[in-house]
C-alpha cells in the first residue's frame, strides 16, 4: 500500500495494544495466513476471524439473500498492522486479487472514468461497537469518474451528493481532520440556499460544497484530496485498523469489558446508493421491538440517504412500517427476510439495509443490542416459540440486566411539569442536571453531580459523556440512532428525537413549546419507558420486579405484568439448575427477612461488629475502658443477653437455613469517639475546668489502640486472643440463642465463623474456648446444637496453608474484600480515590479488582486454597462473603472453582441466583453443559422442600448434611482436640 505522510493523530494509535503479538511473531505468522475472504467464503461462526459484521455478511450471503458483493480483511491482519506498524507484505496482493474478482462479478472497474465501481470500507469486530471505529463510503470516486457516475445514475445532484460525502468523512476518519470544519461549511451552504436539511441543496450547491471540502482537505494536509481509487481504499483499510485504538473505541470497550487484543476486521462491499432520489432509501430495522421486546415491525427509514444518515440521527426518520406506502413490494420483501433471519439466529436481530431504485439490498444484520426488559421478554418469547431451549433463553439474559429492572421508575400518580415528549429508546427513570457537552458531564459526574446529558443528537465522541450521564436526551433522532443504540447497549435510560425542543448548545439551554427554558445546572427528569421529559424532580417508586421479589405482586395472577412473567419463569428455572446457593449478608432483621423475601438460602455473614453500634456503644466503651477483670465480666454480661436476642431473631427468620456469624472483626478504636473530637472536647473541658474523668479515659484508651495501620493491626481473631471473654461472649450468646429457637420447636443452624485468621494454631485456640462454651449450653439446657465452626479466609498466608487450617475448620468462608487488599497491597479506601482512575484508564485493570474478581491473582489463591482445604477434609463446605459475590462475572468463577455458595447483600441476591444457574447451564467448549465434579459437592439450589415467593429454593441442607457440631476429624500432628 501506498507510503503517506503520516498524521499525529493516526500515528498516535499505533502503539501495539495490551496483549499484542511481537512484530517479530506476527511476521512471522503472516507469511502463512489467508487474510482476505470473500463474503461467500465465510459464515455467522468465524466472528474471532471476520468479525460480526463480516461473519454475518457471509451469512446472509450463504442464505441467498441480496448482499451486495465484497470481501473481509481478517481480524489477523489487523493484529499484525497493530503489532508491527505495517500491514502483513501479502496483504496488499490478496486485496488486489479479490478486487479483481469482485470487479469481474460488477462488470466494471474501482473509479474507472465511465462508470465507475464505487466501495464502502467499513470496520466490524467481534463484538459490536456501534460508531465506535471507523467507516468509509464511496470510495474510488475521483474527479475523473464523478461525470459517468453522473450519467450512469442520470442525476448529477447524485453524483455531487455522493463525492461530498466521501471526502467529509474520508477527511475525518482517514485524515484525521476535524469534523466540525465540514460540518460549518454544510451549514453556511444550506443557511445560504435557505436550505433546513441537505436534501434541499441542488447540484450546484453540492458541487460548490465539493469545492469548499476540497479546500479543507488541501489546507489541512497540506496535499489535495487522493484522486487515486485504490490509494483512497488502501487509505480507508488503514484508517480502520487504526481506529481500533482510537480513544472513543478503547473507552467503549472498557465500558463493556471487551479484550483490547481482538482487533477489527474490515468489509470492503461494492455501494449501493440510497441517496439516488425518492425511490431510493435507507433504514434500520428490528425483528422485535428492542426497547420492550413486543413483536412486530420496529425500525427506521430514511428517503433519499445513506446509511449513516439514519445512524446519526441528523434527520429524523419514519417509522418502518410507513414504508409499505413508499414501496410495497420493498417492504414485503423486507419483511418475508426478517422473518428468515430471526430464524435462522433464533434471537431478535438488527438489520441495515438500503433501497436504491426499488431494489432491497442487506448490508449487515446482527443479534441486536436490546434493553433489559426485551432480554427477558425476547427470551421466553423464544422459548414459546420452540426456537431455544430454557437453558439457551438463560444465556440470553444476565444479571446486570436484571439489576437494571430492579432500579425504581416514575411514580405514575405524580404532577410533574411536562416539557415534551420524544421516542421511548431506552427505558428507565433518569433524573438529573442538565449538561449540553461530553466535558461538562464527565466534570460534573466526577464531582458527585447526577447529570443529564443534553444534544441534538450524539457521535461516537460524546461517549464519554454518555457513560458519565444518568441518562441521554437528544431533540434528533430515532430508535435506531447512535443515541439510542449506545444507551440500550450500556442500560442507560434513553429519550431520543424529542423534535418538540429547541437544544441549543452554544447557550447550553434548551426551549420547549411554551417559551419555557431550561439552563444548564437545572434538573430535569426523563422517562425512558414513555418518552417523556419533565422539569425538576420527579419521585419514584419500586419497579414492578422488586415488588415480585418482595411477594408484593404475583405472577400467576390475572392481572400480573408481562415482564414479571417472562422474570418469574427464568427464575424459576435458574433455581432448579444452578448448583451453587445463594446466601445473604445480613446484620439485622429487617435485612435477612428481606434476603428470604429475594430468595436468600441462608445468611452467609452476620456482622456483628454492626449489632455494637448506636446505644450499644456506651457497652463497648466500658469494656476497651476496663480497668479489671470485674469490670470487663460485667460489661460482657450485659452485652450477653442484647447479642443473644439479635441471633434469636435471625434464626427465626432464617429457620431451617444456614446463619454464619461472624464473631468481632474490626479494630476496637473503631467503637470510641474520633481522636480528633475527642481531644478537642477534653481540651474545652479543661479550659473551662470541667474535668470529664470518663473522656479522659476515653482519650487514653483511643492513644493506647491507636495504629498506624489498623487493616493488619488487633482485629479478627488476635481480639478474641488477647480481650478475654470477648469471643466467648459472642459464642455463648449465639449457642444459647440457638437452645431458645430449638426450645420454641425451631430449626436453627448457626455457624460460627472466626476471622482473620493466618494460621491454624490461632483457629485451634478459639476453637477450643467455642467448644467448651457449647458443651456447657447444651449440657445446661439439655439439646444437641446444629453448631459448626469455621474461618473466613482473607490472608494470603491462610489460603497457602488452607490444608493445614482445614483440619481444624468445618468450613472456609473467603472474604475477598480483605484477601485482594492484601494480595495487591491495597487500601481500598486510599487507592480508589488516588490512582484507581489512571489505571483503569491505562489499561493495567479492565475493571476493579474490588467489583469483580481477580482470577489470576486473588482468583488463583482461592482455587487452590480449595483443591488443598479439600484434599484434607473432603466435606469441607466452601462459600464466599466478599462483595465479589453478587458479581455477575465472579459468580461464574466461584462456580467453576467448587464453591458451594456465594453471599451477597440482599438485592443482589436475584442476580447472584440468576448468574449461578447461567454459569451451570453455559456450554462447555466441546458443546456440553457443565456440571460440577464430584469434589465440589452437592449444594445446588435443586430439590428443594419449598420455594420463597421470588422463586429460590428454601432447603437449607448443607453439604455435610448438618451435623452437630462436634464432628471434624483429629488435627494431623497437633494437640488432640476435644470433641462435644
Amino acid at each position: 500500500m501506498p507510503e503517506t505522510k503520516p498524521d499525529k493523530k493516526k500515528a498516535a494509535k499505533k502503539s501495539p495494544g495490551k496483549g499484542a503479538p511481537s512484530a517479530t511473531k506476527a511476521a512471522a505468522k503472516a507469511a502463512a495466513v489467508k487474510f482476505v475472504y470473500d463474503f461467500h467464503e465465510g459464515n455467522k461462526d468465524l466472528k474471532d476471524l471476520l468479525g460480526g459484521k463480516g461473519a454475518n455478511l457471509a451469512e446472509m450471503t450463504n442464505l441467498g439473500l441480496p448482499v451486495p458483493p465484497g470481501f473481509t480483511i481478517t481480524t489477523e491482519a489487523c493484529k499484525v498492522y497493530l503489532a508491527s506498524g505495517a500491514e502483513p507484505p501479502a496483504l496488499r496482493d490478496e486485496v488486489g486479487a479479490h478486487l479483481d474478482a469482485l470487479e469481474r462479478r460488477m462488470g466494471k472497474k474501482l473509479g474507472q472514468a465511465g462508470d465507475p465501481l464505487l466501495v464502502s470500507v467499513r470496520s466490524g469486530a467481534k463484538f459490536s461497537m456501534p460508531g465506535m471505529m471507523d467507516t468509509v463510503l464511496n470510495i474510488g470516486l475521483t474527479d475523473a469518474c464523478l461525470p459517468g457516475l453522473a450519467a450512469q445514475a442520470g442525476d448529477e445532484r447524485f453524483a455531487w451528493d455522493s463525492y461530498r460525502r466521501l471526502i467529509q468523512m474520508f477527511g475525518n476518519t482517514v485524515q484525521g481532520i476535524d469534523g466540525e470544519l465540514f460540518e460549518t461549511a454544510l451549514e453556511d451552504a444550506k443557511r445560504a440556499k435557505g436550505a433546513a436539511t441537505d436534501v434541499e441543496l441542488d447540484a450546484a450547491d453540492l458541487e460548490a460544497l465539493v469545492g469548499t471540502f476540497k479546500d479543507i482537505v488541501a489546507r489541512e494536509t497540506g496535499r489535495p484530496f487522493p484522486q487515486d481509487p485504490r490509494e483512497q481504499m488502501d487509505l480507508a483499510v488503514r484508517a480502520v485498523f487504526d481506529s481500533w485504538n482510537g480513544e472513543r473505541a478503547k473507552l467503549y470497550r472498557r465500558q463493556e469489558r471487551i479484550a483490547g487484543d481482538l482487533g477489527t476486521a474490515v468489509n470492503i462491499c461494492s455501494m449501493v446508493f440510497g441517496n439516488l432520489g425518492p425511490d431510493s432509501g435507507t433504514g434500520v430495522a428490528f425483528t422485535r421491538d428492542p426497547a420492550s421486546g413486543q413483536q412486530g415491525v420496529y425500525g427506521d427509514y430514511l428517503q433519499n440517504a445513506q446509511g449513516e444518515d439514519v445512524v446519526a440521527g441528523i434527520r429524523n426518520t419514519v417509522p418502518l412500517a410507513k414504508l409499505q406506502d413508499l414501496d410495497e413490494a420493498s417492504y414485503d420483501e423486507l419483511m418475508r427476510i426478517m422473518e428468515t433471519l430471526e430464524t435462522h439466529y433464533r434471537d431478535l436481530c438488527d438489520i441495515e439495509f438500503t433501497i436504491e431504485r426499488g431494489k432491497l439490498w442487506m448490508l449487515q444484520t446482527r443479534v441486536g443490542k436490546r434493553t433489559a426488559a426485551a432480554a427477558f421478554r425476547i427470551a421466553v418469547q423464544l422459548v414459546d416459540q420452540g426456537l431455544i431451549t430454557e437453558a439457551e433463553a438463560l444465556q440470553r439474559v444476565n444479571g446486570a440486566q436484571l439489576a437494571q429492572l430492579m432500579f425504581p421508575r416514575f411514580d405514575n400518580g405524580h404532577k410533574g411539569e411536562k416539557l415534551a415528549r420524544g421516542i421511548a429508546a431506552s427505558p428507565g427513570a433518569a433524573v438529573g442536571k442538565a449538561v449540553f457537552d461530553s466535558y461538562t458531564a464527565v466534570k460534573w459526574s466526577r464531582s458527585g453531580e447526577k447529570v443529564i446529558l443534553i444534544r441534538r443528537e450524539t457521535n461516537p465522541d460524546d461517549l464519554d459523556g454518555m457513560i458519565a450521564a444518568e441518562g441521554i436526551l437528544t431533540s434528533r433522532g430515532g430508535k435506531t440512532s447512535h443515541a439510542a443504540v449506545v444507551a440500550r447497549g450500556m442500560g442507560k435510560t434513553c429519550v431520543c428525537g424529542a423534535e418538540e425542543l429547541e437544544v441549543d448548545t452554544k447557550r447550553r439551554q434548551l426551549t420547549a413549546p411554551g417559551g419555557e427554558v431550561i439552563d444548564e445546572g437545572d434538573v430535569v427528569s426523563i422517562d425512558g419507558s414513555s418518552g417523556k421529559v419533565y422539569r425538576g424532580r420527579v419521585p419514584v417508586v419500586p419497579s414492578p420486579v422488586v415488588e415480585y421479589f418482595e411477594g408484593r405482586m404475583h405472577a400467576g395472577a390475572e392481572d400480573a405484568d408481562e415482564l414479571v412473567v417472562a422474570v418469574h419463569r427464568l427464575m424459576s428455572y435458574a433455581d432448579r439448575i444452578r448448583r451453587l446457593r445463594v446466601r445473604a449478608n445480613a446484620d439485622n432483621f429487617d435485612d435477612a427477612a428481606r434476603a428470604r423475601r429475594f430468595g436468600a438460602q441462608g445468611i452467609g455473614l452476620c456482622r456483628t461488629e454492626h449489632m455494637f453500634l448506636g446505644e450499644r456503644r456506651e457497652l463497648v466503651e466500658r469494656l476497651i475502658l476496663a480497668d479489671t477483670e470485674e469490670e470487663r465480666e460485667a460489661a460482657l454480661t450485659d452485652l450477653l443477653p442484647l447479642q443473644q436476642r439479635d441471633f434469636v431473631q435471625l434464626f427465626e427468620v432464617m429457620d431451617g437455613l444456614p446463619v454464619t456469624v461472624r464473631l468481632l472483626d474490626p479494630p476496637l478504636h473503631e467503637f470510641l469517639p474520633d481522636i480528633t473530637e475527642l481531644s478537642v472536647r477534653v481540651a474545652l473541658a479543661e479550659s473551662r475546668k470541667d474535668h470529664n474523668e470518663n473522656d479522659l479515659r476515653l482519650l487514653q484508651a483511643v492513644h493506647r489502640l491507636h495504629e498506624q495501620n489498623p487493616m493488619l493491626g488487633l482485629r479478627g481473631v488476635r481480639l478474641g486472643l488477647v480481650i478475654p471473654g470477648l469471643f466467648t461472649m459472642q459464642v455463648r450468646a449465639i449457642a444459647e440463642a440457638a437452645a431458645q429457637r430449638m426450645e420454641a420447636k425451631g430449626d436453627p443452624r448457626a455457624e460460627i465463623m472466626i476471622p482473620l485468621v493466618g494460621t491454624v494454631q490461632e483457629l485451634e485456640l478459639v476453637r477450643d474456648e467455642a467448644e467448651a462454651v457449647i458443651a456447657e449450653v447444651q449440657a445446661a439446657r439439655g439439646v444437641e446444637l446444629k453448631l459448626t465452626l469455621g474461618t473466613m479466609i482473607e490472608l494470603p498466608r491462610a489460603a497457602l496453608t488452607a490444608s493445614q487450617i482445614a483440619e481444624s475448620a468445618d468450613f472456609f468462608s473467603f472474604g475477598t474484600n480483605d484477601l485482594t487488599q492484601t494480595v495487591w497491597g491495597f487500601s481500598r479506601d486510599d487507592v480508589e480515590a488516588s490512582f484507581f482512575t489512571a489505571y483503569l484508564e491505562k489499561g493495567i485493570f479492565g475493571v476493579s479488582p474490588f467489583e469483580t474478581i481477580d482470577k489470576d491473582g486473588v482468583g488463583a489463591l482461592v482455587r487452590d486454597a480449595v483443591t488443598a482445604g479439600r484434599a484434607t477434609r473432603p466435606d469441607l463446605k466452601l462459600g464466599v462473603c466478599g462483595e465479589h459475590g453478587g458479581d455477575p462475572e465472579s459468580v461464574h468463577f466461584f462456580h467453576d472453582v467448587g464453591l458451594d455458595y456465594v453471599s451477597c447483600s440482599p438485592f443482589r441476591i436475584p442476580v447472584a441466583r440468576l448468574e449461578a444457574a447461567r454459569a451451570a447451564a453455559r456450554p462447555a467448549q466441546d458443546g456440553t453443559a457443565r456440571t460440577p465434579s464430584a469434589q465440589q459437592g452437592t449444594g445446588n439450589g435443586a430439590a428443594a422442600k419449598g420455594t420463597a415467593p421470588g422463586g429460590a429454593a428454601a432447603n437449607g441442607a448443607s453439604p455435610n448434611g448438618g451435623k452437630p457440631h462436634g464432628t471434624r476429624p483429629a488435627a494431623r500432628g497437633r494437640r488432640p482436640q476435644p470433641a462435644t
